[in-house]
């Protein structure tokens, strides 16, 4: 089969998916552990297979010890030198891009590898991505995974948009507009959703200053955000790690300018 795609530029660092290796540990735990066979495919882990070992064993710890992560790269370079860090049947690495390289996982990761595609060609690897019912977690971050965001797509749409930060580190809100997705870092422009959201939520985070640290500014900004009437999912356990989920930004999912 035939790998649909182009080589990105592969850059990666150690635990710079920490944050969303936690997330699908929750998000997709119970997917994983009702599954007969449950594989995930990382997509697009970049010039080291680093991220790739690392989702292996925190799925392992957290989920089920049997999880198994195959790492797909277009780049058959990158799968040579990935090779030596595999460890069969439960980490590989093949030569593969959005056909999955004929693989049905349960969840499939791809970090970093969308936002340096066109905007047009979102839906179509999103599609292609989640055809055999895979769920997909989509998105993209900072050099050192402290600021991120992420889509959950199912069946070539996306349902949640999530930012993560890393909380001693962040000076305001308005840093996520520089990572978010692909589909929306062209809309954050005033009258979309998305626009709405980021600043509904610099707006809060600006009224909870707070002697008490990052961890509780943050946890009375989402719950400004949630009292203000704003779709805010999941709970405190979740907002603690510095995560905000909210259904997927469009004008019938949000509440208009304010």
């Amino acid at each position: 089969m035939k790998p649909v795609g182009a080589i990105t530029r592969g850059t990666t660092n150690p635990n710079r998916l920490r944050r969303v290796d936690n997330f699908i540990a929750y998000r997709c735990g119970d997917l994983l552990t009702s599954a007969a066979v449950p594989l995930v495919v990382d997509l697009g882990y970049g010039a080291t297979p680093v991220t790739a070992v690392e989702l292996r064993g925190r799925l392992a710890a957290a989920v089920r010890p049997d999880v198994t992560v195959v790492g797909l790269e277009i780049d058959p370079v990158r799968v040579s030198a990935a090779l030596p860090f595999a460890d069969p049947p439960h980490l590989e690495f093949r030569r593969g891009g959005f056909e999955l390289a004929g693989l049905a996982p349960v969840v499939v990761r791809a970090f970093n590898v969308l936002r340096q595609y066109p905007e047009d060609g979102v839906d179509a690897a999103w599609r292609q991505m989640t055809g055999s019912g895979a769920l997909l977690v989509e998105g993209t971050c900072d050099e050192l995974g402290r600021i991120a965001t992420w889509a959950v797509v199912e069946d070539g749409e996306p349902s949640t948009l999530t930012l993560s930060a890393r909380l001693p580190d962040l000076q305001h809100p308005a840093v996520f507009a520089e990572r978010l997705p692909k589909a929306l870092i062209h809309h954050n422009v005033p009258g979309h959703p998305v626009h709405e959201l980021l600043r509904a939520l610099g707006r809060a985070w600006e009224t909870e200053a707070t002697p008490f640290g990052p961890r509780q500014r943050w946890l009375a900004t989402v719950r400004r955000l949630r009292d203000e009437g704003r779709p805010v999912l999941d709970g405190p356990a979740r907002w603690r790690l510095g995560e905000l989920t909210v259904p997927w930004p469009r004008p019938d999912l949000l509440p208009g300018p304010v």
